[in-house]
């Protein structure tokens, strides 16, 4: 039985990754953003342990996990959650900016380092969904972007460091899937959100269980799936 601690499950590729990993008896760990998130959590996802931390004030996290009972083994450390703000250069603010590259950045670098030890007992699996714009920006994207291909060279990074320590990285790059935040980018586009044209958050998770469930002697570095119709 593996663990596995999980950003993001709330919905979309993270809620489909953890109902994956509890349907087959792994053990899981839920990170939520607040108590009350911890509570929803635990009810979309009976069996599953949580724990409170806020990606969005990443400077808060060691303090955070200070306060609560941390696992002691960690087989992969999952990072999926995300969040996105769209807006011209010379609009978006300092704000902005702070938001998507605290939330997409900085907290899955500061969540590695305070896991690393669990992981390096493990020989674990650190897995980073990224995204298209991890590989190329579009208008209007920059901040989105600038944070995904910020995480693509936290992963490349990391991967040679942790090589040595047996710690598999791998980065996931999904193009358009039917999420919540799908939902949002599509009113912030001003277009209409249509579920049918994007992938399904369980074709994702399918990658994500397969690059984690490879044999030792094999990894998966990056990973780039996109829509089939």
């Amino acid at each position: 039985m593996s663990t596995h601690l999980i950003t993001g499950a709330g919905s979309g590729i993270g809620a489909a990754v953890a109902r994956r990993l509890l349907e087959r008896g792994d053990e899981l760990v839920l990170l939520a953003r607040d108590a009350g998130r911890a509570k929803e959590l635990a009810a979309i996802h009976p069996g599953a342990r949580t724990l409170v931390g806020d990606l969005g004030n990443p400077d808060r996290l060691s303090w955070a996990f200070a306060q609560q009972s941390l696992p002691e083994r960690i087989d992969s450390l999952l990072h999926i959650a995300g969040v996105v703000e769209l807006g011209q250069v010379g609009e978006l603010t300092p704000k902005a900016w702070h938001f998507q590259l605290n939330t997409n950045l900085v907290a899955p670098a500061e969540l590695t380092r305070l896991f690393l030890p669990q992981l390096r007992v493990a020989q674990g699996h650190v897995v980073f969904v990224n995204s298209g714009a991890g590989l190329s920006a579009n208008a209007e994207w920059s901040a989105y972007a600038a944070s995904k291909h910020g995480l693509k060279a936290l992963a490349d990074s990391l991967r040679q460091e942790e090589h040595g320590n047996g710690v598999r990285v791998s980065s996931v790059y999904p193009g358009r899937t039917a999420s919540p935040m799908q939902a949002k980018v599509h009113q912030q586009e001003g277009k209409e959100y249509d579920a049918s044209r994007f992938m399904d958050p369980e074709s994702v998770a399918t990658t994500i269980v397969m690059a984690i469930d490879l044999p030792r002697d094999a990894e998966v570095n990056d990973l780039t799936v996109r829509p089939g119709r």
